[in-house]
């Protein structure tokens, strides 16, 4: 029998992509950490409105903040590792959406009460599923042009809750405290003194040491309440259809559809914002596989007693900020969030963090969100053609909502499942103009506007995806130029 030829020693392995790279143990738990700690606050805040506006008795809360915590998890880890066609496999967190908040509120409220929720939140979940490979083809009409306005909105739009957290967090006693601010600002110190000071890998998990830190000083000063961890039980296990069979109402079903075309417009914009930090841009495909996982992860909430799960913004600053880019260590927050979901004792334990520790830590991560947007649209020239137009009124469109709550009341439901939410009423204008000014026909310029945006015929995820400011990609922009 014939040896095997020697290897070539010259020949190295293929080096992995940095979303593909598994860090030591150690540093996988810690960034793992910080992105549950980064996220904890927004992920629990859902079930606790609904259950609330609902009247929902305390321990029937705190069934719905621990099985949206496992079902948190569970979906974390289907979009970072994937399975066959479902995730993205980018570091993506999960979580429930703000988008379904006010429809499900009305739904529960007006006699249809969990189980129609639940019912609305499957057909929605199914829907997404088969729309996936429809926004997946949808990609040409993102180029840099309108990711970079649309992950700018997102950052600037997360401001806002950054300084409610700030404060003190929504309906605290003592909001706008000077000692809460004070708190937050001993944080945002902390956090910027590790990243400039501190060696290479405290640097990477700067928010986790700053709200540690920020927490310890928390104690003494009466910042914290211990209580509910002591009332925790340590064993928690949600059991489908808790709270009863779901019942399928189509007035809940139709505004939930809604819903759902929200969630994966806010999804889109989420990912190609990941995959630009991460230096792997998303492609249809990609798109694709990331929306129908959260599609299968909604299908799972209803079933498990929860709510509509999306891409969270929250943590898209941290994976800039920190430039840990491994989907892994993601993976590893979705595992931590399963252990949160099945142990609540644990989960009261995070839940004790104060608002401002949380505020302090997010002015940077929501701000890393704006400025990796205004790094995109750096790329963009604006140059005799009308694309400072677009931004403007984008940004602007994003901001209504967030600036003016209430500027949409007297519209009907579904306009205002929409158009309530920043994120998408932004990225929804951010398309429509991009396609009136650099897609639509019949104006002298078109095309070198088309070319300076961006348009698809540049910046459509082509095979393989051109890395952003590449030689390849700058010589395509040229040529595009020339051509127009």
């Amino acid at each position: 029998m014939a040896s095997a030829p020697p290897a070539d020693p010259s020949a190295a392995p293929a080096e992995k992509h940095p979303v593909d790279q598994v860090p030591p143990t150690g540093k996988l738990i810690a960034f793992g950490l910080q992105h549950v700690l980064a996220m904890y606050a927004g992920a629990v805040a859902v079930p606790l409105i609904v259950g609330g506006a609902m009247k929902l008795p305390p321990a029937d809360l705190a069934y719905l903040i621990t099985a949206d915590l496992l079902v948190c998890g569970i979906a974390t880890l289907l979009q970072c590792v994937g399975v066959w066609r479902f995730g993205v496999r980018l570091p993506i967190m999960q979580g429930c959406t703000f988008a379904a908040v006010s429809p499900m509120v009305l739904i529960g409220t007006q006699g249809g009460g969990l189980p129609a929720i639940y019912g609305a939140v499957i057909i929605s979940g199914l829907a997404m599923v088969l729309l996936a490979p429809v926004f997946g083809r949808l990609l040409r009409f993102f180029p840099p042009l309108v990711t970079g306005t649309v992950i700018l909105i997102i950052g600037v739009t997360l401001l806002p809750v950054a300084g409610r957290w700030i404060a003190g967090g929504a309906g605290s006693p003592e909001f706008g405290a000077p000692k809460n601010i004070g708190l937050a600002a001993f944080v945002l110190v902390v956090v910027v003194a590790v990243q400039r000071f501190a060696p290479a890998f405290l640097s990477r998990i700067a928010v986790l040491v700053g709200i540690v830190a920020g927490t310890l000083v928390a104690i003494p000063l009466g910042f914290t309440d211990f209580d509910g961890v002591g009332k925790a039980d340590w064993l928690g296990i949600s059991t489908p259809f808790h709270f009863g069979a779901p019942t399928f109402e189509a007035a809940a079903v139709v505004s939930m559809l809604v819903v759902a075309l929200v969630i994966m417009t806010e999804t889109t914009g989420d990912m190609i914002a990941v995959g630009e930090m991460t230096g792997r841009k998303v492609g249809p495909r990609n798109l694709a596989d990331g929306l129908r996982a959260d599609g299968l992860s909604t299908v799972l909430g209803g079933v498990f007693n929860t709510f509509p799960y999306t891409a969270f913004a929250q943590n898209v600053g941290l994976v800039g900020m920190t430039r840990v880019r491994s989907r892994w260590v993601v993976a590893c927050s979705g595992v931590i969030l399963v252990l949160l979901g099945l142990l609540p004792k644990l989960g009261a334990i995070v839940a004790a963090i104060p608002a401002p520790v949380l505020g302090g830590a997010g002015l940077v991560m929501f701000g890393t969100v704006a400025a990796t947007g205004l790094r995109t649209l750096a790329t963009v020239d604006f140059r005799g053609n009308h694309n400072l137009t677009i931004v403007a009124v984008s940004v602007g469109m994003g901001m209504l909502p967030v600036g003016v709550p209430e500027i949409y009341a007297e519209f009907p439901d579904w306009f205002q499942t929409v158009m309530h939410s920043g994120i998408s009423a932004g990225c929804l204008t951010a398309i429509a103009l991009n396609l009136l000014f650099n897609h639509l026909p019949g104006r002298a310029g078109a095309g070198t506007e088309r070319a300076a945006a961006g348009s698809d015929t540049d910046s459509v995820a082509a095979e393989p995806p051109l890395l952003p400011g590449s030689r390849v990609e700058n010589a395509v922009q040229k040529s595009g130029e020339e051509r127009g």
